[in-house]
């Protein structure tokens, strides 16, 4: 399993009228692949705040495998 970092990014338009990115949060999780990675912190970011859909609190995930072996 390879560990992956997957942010939880929301774009804002901040009081100076410029568009801003922000983490709305950040897991670490082991998974098989990027792609199993994002499905498994979609779903520990819902559960860890209630959520029913994790695209409420943000527009996108990025994924990045670690530099730092599990």
């Amino acid at each position: 399993m390879t560990r992956y970092v997957v942010r939880f990014m929301k774009d804002i338009l901040g009081e100076n009228g410029r568009h801003a990115e922000v983490c709305q949060g950040l897991l670490e999780v082991e998974a098989a692949n990027s792609h199993d990675a994002s499905e498994i912190a979609k779903r520990k970011f819902c559960e860890a705040g209630r959520l029913k859909e994790w695209s409420l609190h943000a527009d996108r995930v990025h994924v990045a495998e670690t530099d730092f072996p599990s």
